[in-house]
């Protein structure tokens, strides 16, 4: 076996689940973290497991497996990967502000852009990778697609309001043979080296955990400083290769809107302006896809 692929073999081998065991959480600031072999799908389980046990999996809760053998994605696309390539991970939130009380729906769509934001960054710490977020919920290396993030919502604890689930599917160490679309890459091909999975979703989970606790501090409030620094509207706007560009959208019924994606609102929905000068509000859960209006994906 030559030394690449040797290399390729241990950056598959399974998740290190001491690494990711009971200090790991308490250090990162997780409820729980638990590992399974197979599962169909992390956010389903998930999903389940917070209606059927909620005192057991309370706020960031956190659910990985090694296999999926049903994940999705946006508009239930499949996403699937070779064993021990990609990392599908789902963390359970119950948003509370500082003073206890939960945090208003309205502000639930900015969860998927601040796990984008975490997992940026994790790429650059552990792969010194670059990336980008396209909206609405992917991230990028190079305009090819690195991770997808889905979130749900869940039941709610007690009566409370209903919780969200949080999934992110991310290509690690697929080779190009394996991608399923050209349009996609993995961290190991973007960084030209093997990729630690475990050391990769610590930090993401270690980065994410972070910056909810900020948001959650601020009551949801994206136009709120995060710890006395931007707010996470400015952060994710600086991070989106989408902002600036001309875009076509396609709505539901055959629908298509084109013009200039010039910034998001407070919501997170994407502001486009056609030539004509006529605004549009464009939420996420109204997309049916998102291009580059001159081709392309990102």
């Amino acid at each position: 076996m030559d030394q690449d692929t040797s290399a390729q073999a241990e950056a598959r081998g399974p998740l290190d689940r001491e690494r990711l065991g009971t200090e790991f959480a308490e250090r990162a600031g997780l409820s729980r973290i638990q590992v399974v072999d197979e599962i169909g799908s992390t956010n389903t389980e998930l999903t389940r497991l917070a209606g059927d046990e909620p005192d057991a999996w309370g706020d960031l809760a956190v659910l990985v497996a090694e296999r999926q053998t049903h994940g999705h994605g946006r508009l239930h696309r499949p996403w699937e990967s070779p064993v021990g390539a990609s990392l599908a991970v789902s963390i359970l939130l119950r948003p509370h502000n500082a003073a206890g009380r939960p945090l208003p729906t309205q502000c639930y769509s900015w969860f998927s852009p601040l796990a984008a934001l975490a997992l940026r960054e994790a790429l650059a710490q552990i792969a010194g990778i670059e990336s980008a977020l396209k909206w609405p919920n992917d991230v990028v290396v190079d305009g090819l697609k690195i991770s997808g993030i889905l979130a749900h919502l869940a039941p709610g604890a007690h009566g409370e309001p209903p919780g969200v689930v949080l999934g992110a599917g991310i290509n690690v160490s697929l080779r190009e043979d394996e991608l399923p679309v050209p349009t996609a890459t993995s961290a190991s091909l973007a960084a030209g080296r093997p990729v630690d999975r475990t050391a990769l979703l610590a930090r993401y989970l270690e980065e994410f955990a972070r910056r909810y606790r900020a948001f959650c501090a601020v009551n949801g409030n994206a136009d709120a400083p995060l710890d006395g620094g931007r707010s996470l509207l400015s952060r994710v706007q600086d991070a989106t290769i989408t902002l600036g560009r001309r875009v076509r959208v396609d709505l539901p019924g055959g629908r298509r809107l084109e013009g200039r994606a010039t910034g998001l609102d407070g919501h997170g929905s994407l502001q486009v302006v056609e030539d004509s000068g006529e605004r549009h509000a464009v939420s996420a859960g109204d997309v049916v896809h998102l291009r580059p209006a001159d081709g392309g994906y990102a």
